[in-house]
């Protein structure tokens, strides 16, 4: 029992708050600012490891720790790393999604990519290309717009990413000889295309090693992109432009979907003015929640939200590598 009259304890002031990890935390009005609540809200653990990566100075550690909770015994990747495929199997998209994250935190290199590669090489189709997706026992549902298929063809829509990332990362491997003779041809011949191809093409000659080639290939899918009206010059007037076939009703590609970086080949393709109108609809679409909104088919409610994560971050990765404020 406490002795009465007992002299009351000292008051001990609170512990300091540790700061934040940026020098000033963003208004709460900020475009970063209600998409970290969105991610925080929504996103799946990767994401958000990506988005601290990216706009909180995080280590690359942890997205490597996240990433690693998809990878399959075969290297390969799956269990709805891209959201659209579900399953736990082990797919090329997948697999693709994997490097780009590896890319995006400086890690695509090492025996982690000389074993991915080797996958790469056990899934390809006779003529060294990537199928999109690949039938078997363990193969989840996956998005009408992914068709499942036996036999399924190599497409520069799957293979063309996976050999620009390891060609900008100097990886090489024997794989790669003959899917970059893939890509070439694929790039060089495209007459009918439709956007999300042609993304695959940019994505494989910003990076491709003859460079004086890939200009001349950038140059021509640059004017077929504006011949065939695959990119939405003036976001005002989006309904007159076409929208490809077995597309979502208004699933619209505007300038900064080919260009999300200024230093990409596709940049040319665009007037200044036309990029600015561009970016400034990107910073538009941001919604009341503080997320992105995929313009794709959504075939599930589930692989819509975690779609929405990366969608946000790449959006805001687009706004500020030319130079847009965040906050």
């Amino acid at each position: 029992m406490a002795e009465t009259g007992a002299s009351p304890l000292p008051a001990i002031p609170p512990p300091a708050i540790p700061p934040p990890a940026t020098s000033r935390a963003p208004d709460s009005r900020s475009p970063l600012a209600r998409a970290e609540h969105f991610v925080w809200l929504t996103a799946r653990v990767l994401e958000q490891r990506l988005f601290a990566y990216h706009f909180r100075g995080g280590d690359p550690g942890p997205v490597e720790t996240a990433l690693d909770a998809y990878r399959n015994e075969d290297s390969g990747y799956g269990h709805a790393l891209e959201p659209d495929l579900r399953g736990p199997a082990s797919q090329p998209l997948h697999t693709a999604r994997a490097l780009r994250i590896l890319d995006a935190v400086g890690r695509c290199g090492g025996q982690r990519v000389e074993r991915v590669c080797r996958y790469l090489t056990s899934v390809s189709t006779p003529d060294g290309a990537l199928p999109l997706i690949r039938e078997g026992g363990e193969a989840g549902p996956a998005a009408p717009f992914v068709p499942v298929v036996a036999d399924p063809p190599g497409e520069l829509l799957a293979t063309g990413p996976v050999v620009g990332l390891l060609h900008r990362n100097a990886v090489w491997h024997a794989w790669l000889f003959r899917a970059t003779d893939f890509c070439w041809q694929a790039a060089e011949s495209l007459g009918s295309s439709h956007p999300y191809e042609v993304e695959a093409a940019v994505a494989f000659l910003d990076t491709a090693p003859d460079r004086p080639r890939a200009q001349a290939a950038a140059d021509r899918l640059g004017r077929l992109v504006r011949e065939r009206r695959l990119a939405v010059l003036d976001p005002d007037d989006a309904d007159a432009y076409p929208v490809s076939p077995g597309y979502a009703p208004g699933e619209h590609h505007f300038p900064h979907d080919y260009a999300r970086d200024p230093r990409s080949l596709a940049r040319a393709w665009f007037t200044d003015d036309e990029m600015a109108r561009s970016l400034d609809f990107l910073a538009a679409e941001q919604e009341g929640d503080g997320g992105w909104p995929v313009r794709r088919r959504r075939p599930a409610p589930a692989p819509a939200l975690e779609a929405r994560a990366g969608v946000t971050i790449e959006a805001l990765r687009t706004l500020r590598a030319y130079g847009r404020p965040l906050g």
